[in-house]
Parts: C-alpha cells; structure tokens; sequence
C-alpha cells in the first residue's frame, strides 16, 4: 500500500505494546480487539488519537495551543499517514443541569427558532425561548425547571426516641446548641419513640410556628422547628458549600418541579406561546419519534428552512434509536451508549471528509436487537468518506468491519502485539483468545438456584415504568433485561431507594495524574506505615505526595520543560530518574524492595512478597477480578475501559458481614468474553456468601448464567416500562430479549 492510503506504525512501544507495526488502510471500518488490557486502548487512542492531535495542535500559533487540549507525544519510530482525529468515547455527555437532549443535539435552537417565527401569540426573537438566557427563563427556578427542598420524611427515625437520636440530620442531637437550648421547653418527650407521638407533636416539631402554638404545651416563643433551622442553615445560606454540608443536602433534600413553571423552565410569555396548538414545554416533554410526526404538518412556507433542518435532525436521532428520548431530558442522566449515538449524530451533519474517527465500545449500554442500528451509523460515516476505528468486543460490530485487528494474546506484560489482522471471518479460526471467545457458548443455566425469599417492588411509576409489581428473589442472581430505555435503570433505583443496597453504577472511575492502584485501592496507608515500621522514619516520608517527594518533580516522576515557543514536553525527572522520592527514602527496604520499587510490581507480584494482611486483602480483590496484570504504579488515566471497569468492582464489591443487596448497571461494559466468565465467577462468590445480586445487563452470557430474568418493554421510552417475563431464563419466550439470549 502507498503510504497516503494507510496509517503506518512502526515501533510502537506505548504502554505495554512491544515494538508494534502496522498498516490500518483509510475509509475502512477497522475494529480492534483483544481481551481487555492487552494494549487496544494504547494502540488506538494513546497512539493514533494522540499523535494525530498533538500534530494538529501543532499547526496553531502559541497562544492558541495553550488552550487546545494537550496530547502525550506517543513512543514510537515511525507514525505517517494520520489525518484529523475526532475521538468518540465512552464518557457520557454530562453537562450541567442546563443541558438537555434539545441543546446538545441542536433540537432546542430550532425549535427556538420556530416559536420565534410562528408561534401565537407573539413573543420575540429567538432568546425569548431560551431557558439559559435571563429573557427566556423562568424567574424562580433560573431556567432549571426545578428547586431543591427538603426530604422531611427523612429527617425523622420513628423507632426512636429524641435522647436516641430520632432526628437524623446533623447537628440537632445531644450535645448540639438546638438539642440542649429546647430539650427541656416542656412541650416535647426526650424518652419517647416519636411513633407513640401524636400527629400534631410531630408537626410541631418539624415546623414550630403555628404547630407549635396550636400544642397544649406551647415550646418557648424563640422556638425553631427542624426544617426551618434546616433550610435557613442549608438552602438560604450563601457561601461556598463544604464537602460536609453538600453530604447533608445530598441525605436531606430532592428536587421537586418549580412551582411558577411546573417544570417547563421558561417565563409565563414563553411558555404561553403555541405552534400548531402545542407549547414550548408539551414539545420538550415529547418524545422524538412523536415530535418528528407532529413537525410534519407544520407546513408554514416562513419557517420552511427551519422545517428542513429540524426533520433531518430529528429523523437521525429516530434512526440510529435514539426516538425514545425526548428533548427536554437532561443529559446527566443518559448512558453512555446513548451519549455516543448523539455524538455520532452530529458527526453525520458535519459534512466533513477525510477524518479518521474512532469510537470506544459504541455498542455498550446497547441490547443485542439494537447493535444493527449502531454498526450501521458507522457504516454511513465510512461511506461518506470517514476512517472509522472502533475498539469493541460485540461479535455483532466485529461481523460489519472491513477488518479486525487483535491486540494479544493476554493482558499486560502478556499482550502488546498483533495476533491478528484480516476479516471477521478469518479471526473465527486464529486461534487466539477472541477467536476462542466467539466458538465458546455459555450454557443457559438449567436449574436456578433456590432463593431464600424475596424482595418486593409494588407499583413502581419511577419514569416510565407502568405500576410495576415484581418479586426480586434473595440468594441468587437476577439480571434486568430488556432494550435501552425500557426501564431497567429505574426499576433498579426503585429496588435501591426502598430497600438499600451496595450499587456500582457506571460513573467512570475518578482519576488524576497521581491516581493508581496504589491509591484507589488503600492500600497506600498500610504501605506506608509497613516502611515506616522498617525504617524508623514516619510513615509521610514514603509518599510521593508528601515530605519524601523528590523536591525537583514534586513526586510526579517527570518534569515540565519549557521549550520557549515549541509546545513544552515532559521528560524524565533527571534528579530522581523517574522514581519519585528522595534518595534517603529510597534507601529503605521490604522484602529487599525500596517503595519506587513496589510500583514496578505487578498485582500478583506483590501479593507473594508484601506480608501485611490488609494489603493482602485488597490486591486479592483486584486478583480475583482479573488484574493480576496491573503494576501497582501504574496511572489510573493509562487504564482500559475493561480494567476501570474491573477496578470499580474489585473495590466495590467488599465482603459484607451480613447478607447484602449488590446492584450492579452494567458491569461488563469494557470487558472481552473471556474476561466475563471472571466476573461471573465473583458474582457466584457472593451468592455462595448469602448475598443478593442484581444486574442491569445486555451481555447474552450473563443472561444466560442468571438463576431469574425480569425483562422489560416491549420499546423504549413510554413504549415501554412495563414487565414482559419474570423467571428463570429457559423459559423466557417471545420478546427480544429470548431471541437474543436462546437465538444468539
């Protein structure tokens, strides 16, 4: 091939890959695989991604490049042929409470538009429909369409008296100014159970004021009931908000809809206004599927542009399965499959030739009837003239690649090469651990194991569930199932709020240039404290963030170097060489080991040579999970999508005392089928320990391996929410759930 016509690597050596070379041709749809930590993410977002940006940035001026985002020079002999990069990952859309469905896919501003040009009675220009904008919004809630308040029926523990501390928030127990100033007013009793109280004496002592004047035995005339101290302390005071205090709000508050514009967010004109008999705020509660119907017979030749744009829009989003949502939804609260469809949507209108994309696991979050959709929106970005890289474990956008690419054999120090590089069809026989993957099926599981009793959910309408009623069985492994939207998310939260729970969602694991194993797991303290006892000096010495930080890095390992008008680079600390501390601390030993020393072990490494039980016990966990692979020094920001993943469930899943409930979204986003049967091995762990485990889940083998399946739809958004099967998963028949699961 000519060098114009692919990506040409050579000596690749980021990460853990050795000394890689490779040919990814352009306009292909090129997926690569292999089982998670084996270099895929290294390969494709630490090199291509990195060096393509790194390159770009360097055509602006200085002062521009200071505001671009900084890309690591990858370490490599030769990269030729890249063209613009737009990364697509995992990571959900986010914002903040501003941003909805409508803003961040340009439904919003048309829809601004055509109220501003059509819309009866007349309002104004086009801001005047902007929730974000002082004209438009709402004046009580600022446009957010909400107001927090308090959650009064959690302030209060029935069972208890108030010299046991029946009153929940802080600050109002013994020992605390409120407690003790009206403790003794005469009109309550300490020694009671506030369930033996009448209604009227707990009215009062939440709300004072007239529940209070009304009691037999009034309290003093200074008296201050619970939930105005609460509020006046919590919700009118200004200032910046603590870690603390923001806990207590996140205990004690819910938002609740705004008052003046039941939610709508914008100002009485605005929301006053009609087209074609709907208002502002009916359309941003309406589903896109329906919104594109309805947009079809507004036929006014004035807004006739707007029309157009707004159709195409809309009609993508239907496309590729996104009609469910509808355009006032706050985009914090869409997974992340659902945040890549709206960002592959915008790509699509780009009009843009020539790019190279690349997406990571664009199928997750995504039930196996819906990965057409996908594999199919990046088939369309290919032919309209796009190189499209995907890291991805679905057999399903495997079979629709020009190409596959496996990144192997194994994880680690074991993975960083080419196994692997021709067609869906070749990989099935390359003997390699995807291809084994692929011919391996995991048996659906016979017999369920015997529940231990149940919890119950009754009449659940969270969302878009349909008064829901089901029984969770206790003991054993349930899996939520059912397409993307149908409701799964919210019957889980449901079962959480009323019944507790350990939960492990899929927020990304918190990372910053210091963050590693060593950190996330805490193992750090014990660390410390195991060198301190050898040496005799105190334990803050061996942190790299503290007194026996290397003073010319500052602990980083690598320093800044300013080279003038050139972008600055990072290079090897050159007074401790990379091993973050000073020389009078790295003179001390365990186990013939300095603490630079222990970041170079791997997991299983130093699970044979560090004797300190706690350290013990949490590399076990990341053993157990899989990493046995991580060196302990290794910066959270390196890892792949699969080994954040396994590190939040390592972390997660403790081993409780008492039987617990596990609620788990999705915990096989970013892992290969082979790493899965690991994960079902520490979910049965649980079982076998009493405990209770729920899983939100797409991944057929999981299904398979489930004791009870609760399936939901039978379509997304208000098509769905209701409960299709409940019961062991061999007899789940007629939706998509049972095509997929005993057809897959």
């Amino acid at each position: 091939m000519e060098n114009d016509a692919v990506i040409r690597l050579r000596g690749v050596r980021t990460n853990n890959l050795k000394s890689l070379e490779l040919d990814i041709p352009h306009g292909r749809l090129v997926v690569f695989a292999g089982v998670s930590g084996s270099g895929k993410s290294s390969l494709v977002f630490g090199t291509v991604a990195a060096e393509a940006g790194r390159r770009l940035n360097e055509t602006f001026p200085p002062f521009a490049r200071e505001r671009l985002p900084r890309w690591t020079r990858p370490d490599a002999d030769l990269i030729e042929g890249l063209s613009p990069v737009v990364v697509v990952g995992q990571r959900r859309l986010g914002g903040n409470a501003r941003s909805t469905v409508g803003t961040a896919t340009g439904v919003w501003t048309y829809l601004r538009l055509l109220f501003s040009r059509i819309g009866t009675p007349h309002v104004g220009e086009a801001s005047r429909f902007s929730f974000n904008d002082p004209a438009g919004m709402c004046p009580t809630c600022s446009g957010l369409g909400e107001t927090v308040v308090s959650a009064v029926d959690r302030f209060l523990d029935p069972d208890l008296s108030l010299a046991q501390g029946a009153i929940r928030v802080p600050g109002f127990g013994a020992g605390h100014h409120w407690y003790e100033r009206f403790k003794d007013v005469g009109a309550f009793t300490a020694d009671t159970p506030l369930r033996e109280w009448t209604g009227d004496e707990r009215r009062a002592l939440l709300y004072g004021g007239e529940h209070a004047a009304r009691l037999g035995t009034r309290p003093a005339r200074e008296y201050e009931g619970i939930v105005e101290r609460f509020e006046r302390i919590h919700l009118r005071a200004a200032g910046e908000v603590s870690d603390r205090k923001r806990e207590v709000l996140t205990r004690f508050t819910r938002t609740a809809p705004c008052p003046e514009c039941g939610g709508d967010r914008l100002n009485a004109a605005a929301r006053a206004a009609t087209v074609r008999g709907r208002t502002p705020g009916e359309l941003a509660r309406t589903e896109i599927a329906d919104l594109a119907a309805w947009l079809r017979e507004v036929d006014d030749p004035a807004v006739a542009p707007v029309v157009s744009g707004l159709g195409a829009r809309l009609r993508a989003l239907v496309e590729v399965g996104l009609g469910y949502l509808h355009p006032g939804r706050a985009t914090t609260t869409l997974s992340g499959g659902e945040s890549q469809k709206i960002t592959t949507v915008r790509h699509l209108g780009g009009g843009l030739v020539g790019m190279t994309y690349i997406f990571d696991e664009p199928t997750t979050g995504l039930h196996p009837c819906d990965a057409a959709s996908m594999t199919g929106l990046l088939a369309r970005l290919r032919d309209q003239g796009g190189t499209i890289l995907v890291v991805e474990h679905d057999p399903a956008v495997m079979a629709a690649a020009d190409e596959v690419v496996e990144i192997g054999p194994g994880a680690g120090a074991d993975g960083g090469r080419v196994v692997h590089q021709g067609t869906f069809e070749a990989l099935r026989s390359a003997g390699t651990a995807t291809a084994a993957a692929l011919a391996a099926r995991w048996p659906v599981r016979a017999e369920p194991r015997p529940a231990t009793g149940a919890l119950t959910v009754s009449g659940a309408r969270r969302n878009n569930l349909k008064d829901v009623t089901v029984n969770v069985p206790t003991g054993v492994l349930t899996v939520l199932t059912g397409v993307a939207g149908s409701g799964k998310s919210s019957l889980a939260a449901e079962l959480v709020d009323r019944h507790g729970a350990v939960v492990l969602d899929q927020r990304p694991v918190a990372v910053h240039r210091r963050s590693t194993p060593v950190t996330y797991t805490g193992i750090a303290g014990p660390l410390r404290a195991l060198f301190a006892a050898r040496s005799g000096l105190p334990a803050g010495r061996f942190s790299a963030n503290s007194a026996g930080a290397c003073p010319e890095c500052r602990g980083l390992g690598t320093v800044r170097v300013d080279l003038a008008f050139l972008e600055a680079e990072e290079v090897r600390c050159p007074i401790c060489e990379g091993r973050r501390f000073t020389d009078e601390v790295l003179r001390h030993r365990v186990a013939g080991l300095t603490i630079a020393d222990i970041d170079a072990l791997t997991v299983a490494e130093a699970l044979d040579l560090l004797p300190d039980p706690r350290i013990r016990t949490a590399l076990g966990r990341l053993d157990r999970v899989g990493l046995g692979h991580l060196r302990l020094g290794r910066p959270l920001t390196s890892l792949s999508g699969g080994e954040c993943q396994r590190l939040k469930i390592a972390r997660e899943l403790r081993e409780a005392a008492e039987p617990s409930l596990y609620v788990l979204d999705e915990p096989t986003t970013g892992l290969h089928p082979s790493d899965v049967a690991v994960l079902l091995g520490v979910l049965d762990r649980l079982i076998e320990r009493g405990h209770t485990v729920v899983v939100i889940e797409h991944e057929v083998d999981v299904m398979r391996h489930a004791d009870h399946l609760i399936d939901l739809g039978p379509g997304p958004g208000e098509r769905g929410g209701r409960v299709l099967y409940q019961g062991p998963p061999a007899r789940i028949r007629g939706t998509a759930t049972a095509a997929a699961l005993l057809g897959g």
